[in-house]
């Protein structure tokens, strides 16, 4: 195997497996705003943002559940958009948690995941153009 052929299998690798974590983590965690399983997402709601969204915390984390969810399936449909898209999200998530004023860790992770998105979007630009050069 050559040196470009490896080099794109190592790309091909690198894409699948972001591809899989950005489906899987959404819809996981989207999921469980619904049940509160892991934890109860309330408390991760800084109180301004409670305060401009209508109903409750907990509506509040329905919706973001549901938007959570969607845009895991956007990421396995087309992660060309959908990483971008989990990027945006994650961004929005850690203006929450440093404006709240607690969990920086968390806000650090999330930073972290935020640019494996945008790594995860690079690479779905590659896969699809290189898709459409063959």
């Amino acid at each position: 195997m050559s040196t470009a052929t490896s080099g794109v299998a190592l790309e091909t690798r690198a894409f699948q497996l972001l591809r899989t974590v950005f489906v899987i983590a959404p819809i996981a965690f989207g999921l469980d705003k619904f049940t509160n399983f892991l934890v109860d997402w309330t408390v991760y709601l800084a109180p301004w943002i409670n305060d401009i969204v209508p109903g409750s915390a907990e509506q509040a984390m329905y919706a973001v559940g549901a938007i959570e969810i969607a845009a895991g399936f956007l990421v396995a449909v087309a992660p060309r958009i959908g990483a971008f898209v989990v990027a945006g999200w994650l961004l929005g998530i850690i203006v929450n948690l440093v404006t709240l004023g607690d969990f920086y860790d968390i806000a650090l992770r999330d930073f972290g995941l935020f640019v494996a998105a945008l790594a995860l979007g690079l690479l779905a630009s590659a896969h699809d153009q290189r898709d459409a050069g063959a």
